[in-house]
Parts: structure tokens; C-alpha cells; sequence
């Protein structure tokens, strides 16, 4: 059985974080995205079947073109992953704030 990539491992390569942002507030074809990179197709499309494979890219085929949008809701993984530390570490500060203040008193 194959693994299937997930959201992390995509967003792991700074050209794929690059090509969300690039797709986040517009629809582009993938030669337009590809046109703001310098590499060739190839890897252009393999990033972009990546991000496809994990849900973070939707592309619609529009006559001979592809038309790639960024699906943000599927970057809520990572928001829910990453919000359990921000609170760990916020607490964790707060007491040393509370400890140092403490000390001062």
C-alpha cells in the first residue's frame, strides 16, 4: 500500500509554499504559475501534482488549459497541529513571566 502525501509534506518545499501564495488570491493556468518560477515543466507539474495529491491546489481543465486555485482550507491541518504548541508555549511564558515577576515583588 502507497502512503499518500499529506499537507505537510507539501508545504515542506519552499517552491510549493511559493505556489500556494502565488495561487492563494488568484486562478491561474499552470503556465502562468510555471512563468514565475525558473524551472522547467516537468518539475513544475510535479510540484503541482503534489500540491494536487494533497488537496492544497484544485485544478479544473478549461478548453486546452488547467486552471489551478489554491484550496486554503486544506492548510487547517496545519493550523490545528501548530495551534496546540502556540498555546503550550504561551502558557510555558506566561509562568516564567509570573516567576520572574515574582522574584521582582
Amino acid at each position: 500500500m502507497v502512503a499518500r502525501r499529506d499537507v505537510f509534506q507539501a508545504i515542506a518545499d519552499p517552491t510549493r509554499r511559493a505556489m500556494i501564495g502565488l495561487l492563494a488570491n488568484k486562478t491561474l493556468t499552470i503556465n502562468e504559475v510555471a512563468g514565475n518560477f525558473g524551472m522547467s515543466q516537468p518539475a513544475i507539474s510535479k510540484h503541482m501534482h503534489i500540491l494536487t495529491e494533497c488537496g492544497l491546489v484544485v485544478m479544473v481543465k478549461i478548453g486546452r488549459e488547467k486552471h489551478c486555485r489554491a484550496n486554503l482550507k486544506g492548510l487547517e491541518e496545519v493550523t490545528r497541529w501548530t495551534e496546540q504548541y502556540r498555546i503550550f508555549w504561551n502558557q510555558r511564558l506566561d509562568a516564567l513571566e509570573d516567576l520572574l515577576n515574582a522574584d521582582n515583588d
